[in-house]
C-alpha cells in the first residue's frame, strides 16, 4: 500500500514538474507574442538570430564606393558624373574638367556665378556626406527641420513645434484607378503626393489638394533640364522635400533651388540612413523566410550595391514623423493594373523590394513597435492603409 501511495505520488509530482514547465513555455511565448521580443526569426529550417539581423541591415556595402565618388566630386572631379560633366562644360556654368591644378581642382572658372555655385556645391555636399550616420532618434527632428520649416515658408506660425492633425501620402500604384479617394485624401490637412505625379482627370480617384511634393533626386534632374527648371507642377507655393540618389545631384539642387518660390528641401542624410536599415531588414527578413537560404545570400539577389527603399517609403517615414494621423493610399500592386495609375509603365524597378516595404508597412499599421533601429522616445501615429 505504501510503495503504491509512493508511486501515485512520484507521477502526481513529474506531472506538476511537466504541467509547470509548459506553464512557463506557454508564459514566455506569450510574453515574447505581446512585448515583441523573441530573438528569432523563423525560416524554412532554421532560426536566425535577430542580432544578426539587424548587424546585416547595418551594412551599406555600397558605402565605400560612395565616399570614393564623394570625395572625386569635392575635389572637382567630374570625369564620372556623365550628365553633370556635360552640365559643367558647356552653358552658363562653363568649366573645363579636365584642365586640373596640382590639388586636384578645376583650373577654369569661367564666372563669378559658378565660383558661387561651385563654393556652395562643395559645402552642401560636406554637410550631407557628414551626416550620413546612424541615429536612431532622428524621427524626433523632422518637426523641427521639415515640418516649421516649410510653415515659416508659408507665412504659417501658429502650428510651430506641433505635428500636423492627419496627412495622407498617396503613392502612385495603379490600384488607384479601381477607387473613389478622391474626396476623403482632400479631406486631410496635409497631402503628400509623389514624383510629380499627375492628378489632372484623376482627381475623383487621387484628389486634388497637394501640400507637399515628395520627390527624388532623379526627379529633379529632369526638372532642371527645363526652361527656368520647372519641377513644381502642383504650384509654385507647392513645398518640395527631396532626397539624393546621387551626391552629384546637388549641382541640380542649388541651380533649381533659386527658381521656387517654395522651399526646396533636402531630407536629413541621417534619415536616409535610417529608412535604408529599416527596409534591408524587412528585405533581409522576407528573404529568409521564403528562401530559407543562408543571410549572406541575400545581397547576390537583391544587388546589395544598388539596394535602396522607394520614394513612397519614405513619404511614409517622413509623414510618420510629422503627422498624429496618417492615412495611405495607393500603396500596393495588382495584376490587373499598371504599376503607376497615370503612366503605362508595368514593370518594377528592380532596385526596390516591394513586398518587404509592404510587410513593414502592415507592422507599421498593427505592430509598431516592432520596427528596428527606431528610439523608444519616438511614438508612431495612427496609420491606416486604404487598398
Amino acid at each position: 500500500m505504501k510503495r503504491t501511495v509512493h508511486h501515485l505520488f512520484s507521477v502526481l509530482f513529474l506531472l506538476g514538474v511537466v504541467g509547470l514547465l509548459s506553464f512557463r513555455v506557454i508564459l514566455r511565448q506569450s510574453s515574447i507574442q505581446l512585448r515583441n521580443e523573441s530573438p528569432f526569426v523563423e525560416v524554412a529550417n532554421f532560426r536566425v538570430d535577430n542580432e544578426t539581423l539587424l548587424k546585416y541591415a547595418a551594412i551599406d556595402v555600397g558605402e565605400p564606393k560612395l565616399k570614393q565618388e564623394i570625395e572625386e566630386l569635392l575635389e572637382g572631379n567630374f570625369r564620372n558624373q556623365g550628365r553633370h560633366r556635360s552640365f559643367l562644360s558647356s552653358g552658363k556654368y562653363r568649366i573645363d574638367v579636365r584642365a586640373r591644378s596640382a590639388r586636384g581642382l578645376p583650373v577654369q572658372v569661367r564666372s563669378p556665378e559658378f565660383n558661387q555655385l561651385w563654393l556652395s556645391f562643395r559645402r552642401h555636399l560636406h554637410d550631407w556626406s557628414r551626416n550620413r550616420r546612424f541615429q536612431s532618434d532622428i524621427m524626433l527632428d523632422l518637426v523641427n527641420e521639415l515640418k516649421d520649416l516649410m510653415d515659416k515658408n508659408g507665412g504659417k506660425t501658429e502650428g510651430l513645434g506641433r505635428k500636423y492633425k492627419s496627412c495622407a501620402v498617396v503613392g502612385n500604384s495603379g490600384i488607384l484607378l479601381k477607387t473613389a479617394y478622391g474626396k476623403l485624401i482632400d479631406s486631410h490637412e496635409v497631402v503628400i503626393r509623389l514624383n510629380n505625379a499627375r492628378i489632372g482627370s484623376f482627381e475623383n480617384k487621387v484628389g486634388k489638394t497637394t501640400n507637399i511634393s515628395f520627390v527624388n533626386s532623379n526627379i529633379l534632374r529632369l526638372c532642371a533640364r527645363r526652361e527656368g527648371c520647372y519641377c513644381h507642377p502642383y504650384g509654385a507655393d507647392v513645398p518640395i522635400v527631396m532626397y539624393m540618389c546621387q551626391p552629384a545631384h546637388f549641382l541640380d539642387f542649388l541651380v533649381c533651388n533659386s527658381s521656387h518660390k517654395a522651399p526646396l528641401i533636402v531630407t536629413d542624410a541621417r534619415f536616409d540612413v535610417l529608412c535604408a536599415r529599416i527596409v534591408k531588414y524587412y528585405s533581409l527578413k522576407r528573404f529568409l523566410e521564403i528562401t530559407g537560404k543562408d543571410v549572406e545570400a541575400w545581397s547576390a539577389v537583391h544587388d546589395g550595391a544598388n539596394f535602396h527603399y522607394s520614394s513612397g517609403m519614405q513619404a511614409v517615414m517622413l509623414a510618420a514623423g510629422v503627422c498624429d494621423k496618417v492615412s495611405i493610399f495607393g500603396f500596393g500592386k495588382s495584376a490587373a493594373t499598371k504599376h503607376h495609375y497615370h503612366t503605362n509603365q508595368k514593370a518594377e524597378l528592380g532596385l526596390h523590394d516591394y513586398e518587404a516595404e509592404y510587410d513593414f508597412y502592415g507592422d507599421l499599421v498593427a505592430r509598431p513597435k516592432v520596427i528596428p533601429f527606431i528610439s523608444d522616445k519616438f511614438r508612431f501615429p495612427s496609420v491606416t492603409i486604404y487598398q
